[in-house]
């Protein structure tokens, strides 16, 4: 946690500085509009970040999280745990150690060696030491252990949605697009069914709406919106 000096006292709600495209700041808004706590939501650009939000967190990377007492999350997890401690009605959070377990080793892992591989195989002409087609292989042995998975039970850690699924999806999603024929036409059916719910929800399509991008002097949006289903 870094603190953010200067912040005007006026100011009562969290401010969340995000940017639309980025899956960890995906995961961060569909936590909060999950749960219902209202953030001032300001989308930005990355090539034009803002010097309140580098103030704030001189990291620099979203999302971003600054917090009325003057503190500042910076990773998306963080902003995630906030948001469920603040409303988790649907037990994103299981209370059942071994489900819990199992919901941090997928994040874990995702995070990690597949967080990797999916950074190689979508940016691979800079990564010229091996080719695309091995990088997407290093990134099916994820896939093959959520194929697995959800097998047994429809979402990754059990019979509901929990925070392993939330915080997954977006990397998935991002996985797929590098290339949709690739992956419409891949052995994964299930992991397909189950990234097709997530990005077939309202919840998504809510938190992905195109919003005016930030600038300095502007209010930002209240998010979710009072009247967000």
């Amino acid at each position: 946690m870094s603190q953010l000096a200067n912040r005007p006292e006026e100011i009562s709600l969290p401010i969340l500085y995000s940017f639309r495209r980025c899956p960890y700041a995906m995961r961060a808004r569909m936590a909060i509009a999950y749960s219902g706590a209202t953030v001032e939501l300001r989308d930005i650009l990355l090539k034009d970040k803002p010097a309140e939000m580098v103030a704030a967190s001189p990291k620099a990377t979203v999302p971003v999280l600054a917090l009325p007492d003057g503190s500042v999350l910076e990773e998306s997890l963080d902003i995630m745990f906030w948001a469920l401690a603040q409303n988790d009605p649907e037990g994103w959070l299981p209370k059942d150690k071994r489900v819990r377990d199992q919901v941090f080793s997928l994040i874990e892992e995702n995070d990690g060696p597949f967080k990797t591989s999916l950074d190689r195989y979508k940016y691979h002409v800079r990564f010229p030491e091996k080719s695309r087609e091995a990088y997407r292989q290093d990134g099916e042995t994820f896939f093959q252990n959520l194929e697995h998975r959800l097998a047994d039970h429809p979402y990754l850690a059990s019979n509901k949605v929990t925070l392993a699924d939330i915080a997954i999806f977006p990397f998935i999603r991002q996985f797929a697009n590098a290339d949709i024929e690739w992956f419409n036409a891949a052995p994964y059916p299930r992991l397909q069914r189950w990234l097709d719910g997530f990005l077939s929800s309202d919840r998504f399509a809510y938190i992905m709406k195109k919003r005016p991008i930030w600038a300095e002097e502007m209010i930002g949006e209240l998010f979710p919106a009072p009247d967000a289903s």
